[in-house]
């Protein structure tokens, strides 16, 4: 396991960025040794070694009639990270990655490919040369069926400008490419470009590596330091996201817009963690590579309309394996009588209807416990729809408070009449006697998996906090029984472009 372990930045730190993500783990293996081809086939008319780089060259007198390329030979990889640093002057490049030889020409290869365009539109995208063509363009989140008009845009994972503003178009940047099943993530210099699913049984999940020399005019770009990791199914932790329907309006219950950022957050971090994000409140396709995760987060509306009602079995069935469930904001709320037991048995609490309230209010977390889920959190205050008097387990057995704050008397007496989330007798005794509530716990099950609520999450524009994000993003790993990094987990802060992405409804802006 390898961790990073950096500052909160944002996402105008570039330089940061590119320094932060260059660190090669022990597990990384070269494939080039920076003086020589060695292990690599390509017409030697285009490629050389010079300056520690593999270059790639065509002039006026020396052009190449198609796309040729440079192959590693070591033979198909299926599941890997690659690192590349490139740099490209004039025209079109790329990296290729699950890719395989054309019968009967020479250095030529089709598949996937992490695009490298002095074309600002291609840059960062994930193209299939003579495959299906565009994968997913820079900013997207796409599933891709048998043909190229199958692709779907499921997300918008960042804005096509401002991650290009991230890369320097005259100077080195580092590629880093995640192929685990049937899931294909690009950052360049840390960041999210591109991602993709294949969801037809002829995927393609191994293949070859190369580098591309584009046909055209005169061109040069240069690689090095080619690192490769190549993972066995189990390696790393994956985390699913089950984002409920469309709720409240702009930004309040984003659950679609939210585990997007999530999730990238988690890909981006540097940690052997993966994730993905299922929306509508569906089950995920069967797609063919999708394998067990080894957690699920569910935000979404609560109570009636939970998802989990029409899920139960298949989450049981997957608690039962010792998986993680964590329930964000409306989540964590049920119908007592048809899932409160079972949530109890899933997470170690809920939100029970007459017995809970959800007011907004003002919390101070100036207290943290010590536990994997706080590290790095530093004593924050945000407002939210902080729920609180939450049914746990009996004498809070296997729970352990995470978030705990003392709510003003007038969160309840603001909504007294509302008996069955403003208020109730008991409820106002605690607040009134001084006793902490706690909005967020860890919950540890009997049989050794684990569990994780989290009461806020109403405002999609907390999730710009870094401290209220950090620890949420650390609850996922920990609920996936991956290890929490000693400073938290790393993420960039969103920017004001990130936090409108997949927004379910659009802003409302005043006449």
């Amino acid at each position: 396991m390898k961790f990073l372990t950096i500052p909160h930045f944002a996402t105008t730190c570039s330089a940061l960025l590119v320094s932060a993500f260059s660190v090669f783990g022990a597990d990384f293996v070269p494939l080039f040794d920076g003086k020589t081809l060695e292990g690599w086939d390509g017409d030697p008319k285009f490629w050389r070694v010079e300056d520690g780089a593999i270059v790639g060259e065509t002039r006026d007198d020396n052009r190449t009639k198609g796309n040729t390329f440079l192959i590693w030979k070591g033979g198909d990889v299926a599941d890997f990270e690659l690192k590349v640093e490139f740099k490209l002057r004039n025209h079109n490049s790329g990296i290729q990655y699950r890719s395989f030889p054309v019968e009967g020409r020479q250095w030529v290869l089709h598949g996937y490919q992490a695009d490298i365009a002095e074309n600002s539109k291609w840059m960062g995208a994930a193209y299939g040369e003579k495959y299906k063509k565009l994968l997913a363009g820079r900013g997207e989140k796409a599933v891709v069926g048998a043909t190229p008009k199958d692709r779907k845009i499921v997300a918008q994972i960042g804005d096509p400008g401002e991650i290009l503003s991230h890369i320097d178009l005259d100077g080195w940047n580092e590629y880093h490419i995640i192929a685990h099943g049937n899931q294909c993530i690009q950052m360049i210099n840390g960041i999210t470009t591109a991602e993709f699913s294949e969801s037809s049984d002829d995927r393609l999940s191994s293949g070859l590596i190369g580098l591309q020399l584009h046909a055209g005019p005169p061109m040069e770009v240069r690689f090095r330091n080619i690192q490769l990791r190549q993972l066995e199914p189990e390696d790393g932790k994956q985390i699913l996201f089950l984002a409920g329907k469309k709720s409240h309006g702009y930004n309040a219950h984003e659950h679609k817009a939210g585990c997007t950022l999530l999730a990238r957050s988690l890909n981006e971090s540097g940690l052997d963690v993966s994730a993905q994000v299922v929306t509508e409140g569906a089950w995920p396709e069967p797609w063919v590579g999708y394998g067990k995760p080894d957690a699920i987060v569910m935000y979404c509306d609560g109570y009636k309309r939970h998802m989990a009602k029409a899920h139960q079995d298949k989450i049981q069935t997957l608690v039962d394996s010792g998986i993680g469930v964590a329930c964000l904001h409306f989540g964590v709320e049920v119908e007592p009588e048809v899932l409160g037991a079972t949530f109890l048995d899933w997470i170690g609490g809920y939100f029970e209807i007459g017995w809970s309230v959800n007011p907004h209010w003002d919390a101070s977390f100036d207290v943290l416990p010590e536990h994997p889920i706080t590290n790095g959190v530093q004593p924050f205050t945000i407002r939210d729809e902080w729920y609180y008097h939450m049914r746990f387990q009996p004498e809070m057995k296997g729970v352990t408070p995470i978030l705990s704050a003392l709510p003003p008397v007038r969160s309840l007496t603001n909504r007294s009449k509302d008996r069955n989330r403003g208020s109730n007798p008991t409820v106002m005794a605690e607040v009134q006697a001084g006793r902490k509530q706690h909005v967020a716990w860890a919950y540890e099950r009997p049989d050794g998996g684990r569990g994780f609520g989290f009461t806020g999450g109403h405002f999609h524009q907390n999730w710009q906090q870094d401290d209220f994000r950090q620890l949420v993003l650390n609850a996922l790993v920990w609920t996936a029984k991956s290890d929490v990094p000693a400073g938290g987990v790393p993420s960039r802060t969103p920017s004001a472009l990130d936090m409108d992405l997949n927004q379910d409804y659009p802003e409302k802006k005043p006449n």
